[in-house]
């Protein structure tokens, strides 16, 4: 089960923002479809239709309260829910409902599957009693990070940095930018001060060695095969005991095992956000004599 506390990192005046701009770019002008419908109150069953882990909550909830409807759920965040079961239950005038329906539905379809991924690679570090941190990448989709990274943490392991401002991360073409790994760390330091920290991507130990002298906090070992990168990791731990190590590049999800060991500290996934797959959500309006759970009914 999430942590519930995790809704309160989502910023009220952000998180508004977000559904705002969703809804005005799904109903740009007329509502056509609420014109048909009216403003009778109605009830909606928000129905799983595949498995996984229940992530999003908190966007779905802003999209429905925004339209004046009321979002009563019958499983709580991180819950792992299963195929023909009844999520949660939407209440208000049925124009409102399906005006949020889509995009709700888009929301949380999305952060579960990032969830259900994220949970699957969790379970993995456990059962491995591995002690590192597996992390997101900024891998997101323009104008969704803050979904995507929430579900990550939902799911149970680490977003990575949030964005350019959270951390410097100096990659190879800042690096021959710079002329060096060393120039290009002292001169984030610079600007970084002592508050933010400072990862260099490297392709040889080598160049994590240069920058770890030159005062890295974080070394990428990008594209080191599992052998490779454990051996790495070894020695630049032997040599910088404080440095934390991190193993990035083609890692996937039935090798990821091969890559946890005792001096590697993180492993990065881009599929976290570029290649999960997403949970199969509907949102149905309850009528008398009408099943909600008949998969002959589509929705939109």
């Amino acid at each position: 089960m999430a942590d519930s506390r995790l809704k309160f990192l989502l910023h009220p005046v952000s998180l508004r923002q977000h559904v705002l701009q969703w809804l005005a770019e799904d109903t740009p002008n007329f509502d056509y479809g609420g014109f048909v419908v009216g403003e009778s109150e109605e009830t909606a069953v928000l129905l799983c239709k595949s498995r996984g882990v229940l992530a999003g909550v908190p966007f779905f909830d802003a999209i429905f309260h925004e339209l004046g409807c009321k979002v009563e759920w019958v499983f709580s965040e991180g819950a792992q829910v299963e195929p023909a079961t009844t999520v949660a239950k939407v209440t208000g005038k049925v124009n409102k409902i399906l005006l949020g329906e889509r995009v709700a539905l888009n929301c949380i379809a999305r952060a579960s599957g990032i969830a259900t991924k994220a949970r699957t690679l969790a379970n993995l570090k456990q059962e491995h009693k591995w002690q590192g941190e597996i992390a997101g990448t900024r891998k997101t989709t323009p104008g969704f990070r803050t979904v995507e990274k929430y579900a990550i943490l939902v799911g149970g392991v680490s977003t990575h940095r949030y964005d350019l401002s959270s951390m410097i991360m100096l990659k190879d073409n800042h690096i021959w930018t710079a002329g060096s790994v060393k120039q290009a760390v002292q001169d984030a330091r610079k600007v970084g001060g002592f508050s933010i920290k400072i990862e260099v991507e490297c392709r040889s130990i080598d160049e994590a060695r240069e920058a770890a002298t030159a005062g890295a906090d974080i070394v990428m070992l990008d594209n080191f095969e599992p052998e490779a990168l454990h051996k790495a990791a070894e020695v630049l731990k032997q040599e910088f005991s404080h440095l934390l190590i991190e193993g990035s590049g083609g890692v996937k999800m039935e090798s990821i095992a091969q890559y946890f060991g005792p001096h590697v500290d993180v492993i990065s996934m881009g599929s976290l956000t570029q290649g999960y797959e997403a949970v199969n959500f509907s949102l149905k309006i309850l009528k008398e004599g009408h099943n909600p759970h008949n998969p002959v009914v589509k929705t939109c």
